[in-house]
């Protein structure tokens, strides 16, 4: 049912596609009408992806890039 009102309406915003393109093309690109969340706990997301990058081993590789691309910015400016 979803499917068919989507593609009615899709039908409908092609329909009048010149004269959207003429007012502002980017409103047609893109367009997301409905999205189905599995898992909307987005908090316990970013803790579990936090947790990752900490045990991981990811958070020293990101420590030592901030040092060497300070150092090298350092040896490569001019002032």
């Amino acid at each position: 049912m979803a499917v068919m009102e989507v593609q009615a309406l899709a039908s409908v915003v092609n329909s009048f596609h010149p004269l959207i393109d003429l007012m502002s093309p980017w409103l047609t690109d893109g367009l997301v009408l409905a999205q189905q969340v599995e898992d909307p706990d987005v908090l316990g997301q970013m803790q579990q992806a936090f947790n990752n990058f900490i045990e991981s081993g990811q958070v020293w590789a990101f420590l030592i890039g901030l040092i060497i691309g300070y150092i090298f910015r350092g040896m490569s400016s001019f002032g």
